[in-house]
């Protein structure tokens, strides 16, 4: 399988290496003349072969949209065009018609896996038509975890599913780390505690709190054990504003979540030791910038 891939940032670079190793050829375009492969998209296009299977890990909003217009009077009928970057779903069925039209097939895909991905794979949540699913295998094989597939893939649904997977998936994620960092300053305000990393470290094996994050959050404070270097301001990127307005059109109650989001909102005005830790573990699990400590 030979496919395109746009946009070769934090975590398409990475997919391209990871693909490579997987048997699949890539040829990649971005703007960025240290990183691609190719010196336009015309010249990406020109060579994958036909069918072709194109991939797109640009920022979600208006690159996105641009490129997908573009690819739609480039591409030829049977072409398929996968969006793999954090899409609102909303917008994966405005893609899909305006490709349809020229009879071009569109699927969506949420990935998981931030940095670390090279190394351990991807969680992979796909929604589009099941042939086309099926189609692109090969390159969700590729991209996934060694295993059984169903431990890391899923064909959610139809258009637009995956990235719905994948937005409830990132305000869970909100919703742990705003657990773990609360823990940890509960912890830090008190004097009994003489080994605040060591608590953490004792939680990473066997008990019910372990998981990947906490051992991030181990790392974070081996890097920087009083987290003297970050600032507690905390970026939202949208799944986590898009996960609470979902819950209320559908009338979920998510108190977790929509706190874990307004924490956020908070850290930008008050100085916090747990914001200080979730600016921490999104840096470590998805390489997104902290601001340094004032």
């Amino acid at each position: 399988m030979h496919i395109g891939l746009i946009g070769l940032g934090k975590m398409g670079f990475n997919m391209r290496e990871r693909l490579r190793k997987g048997g699949v050829d890539v040829t990649g375009y971005d703007r960025n003349p240290d990183v691609t492969d190719a010196g336009s998209i015309d010249e990406l296009l020109a060579a994958v072969p036909s069918p072709r299977l194109i991939w797109l890990m640009v920022p979600a909003g208006d690159i996105t949209n641009a490129v997908i217009r573009e690819l739609s009077e480039k591409l030829d009928e049977g072409d398929l065009v996968i969006d793999g970057g954090n899409s609102r779903f909303t917008e994966d069925q405005k893609h899909g018609e305006l490709l349809a039209v020229k009879g071009i097939r569109f699927a969506d895909c949420g990935v998981s896996g931030g940095v670390w991905g090279l190394q351990n794979g991807y969680g992979l949540m796909a929604g589009g038509d099941a042939a086309d699913i099926e189609r692109a295998l090969p390159v969700f094989d590729a991209l996934r975890p060694e295993g059984e597939r169903e431990d890391s893939f899923v064909h959610v649904g139809g258009i637009g599913a995956g990235h719905y997977a994948k937005m409830v998936h990132n305000g869970i994620e909100y919703g742990l780390m705003q657990a773990y960092a609360e823990g940890y300053q509960l912890l830090a305000s008190k004097d009994i505690i003489t080994d605040l990393p060591g608590t953490f470290r004792a939680w990473q094996k066997g008990t019910v709190v372990r998981s990947w994050l906490l051992d991030l959050l181990v790392k974070a404070l081996d890097e920087d054990p009083g987290l003297q270097n970050i600032d507690d301001y905390v970026e939202d990127s949208g799944e986590g504003r898009w996960t609470v307005e979902e819950a209320i059109a559908n009338a979920i109650p998510a108190p977790a979540i929509t706190a874990a989001l307004f924490a956020r909102f908070e850290s930008r005005e008050d100085s916090s030791p747990a914001m200080k830790m979730v600016s921490a573990l999104r840096h470590q699990f998805g390489g997104h910038a902290t601001r340094p400590a004032k």
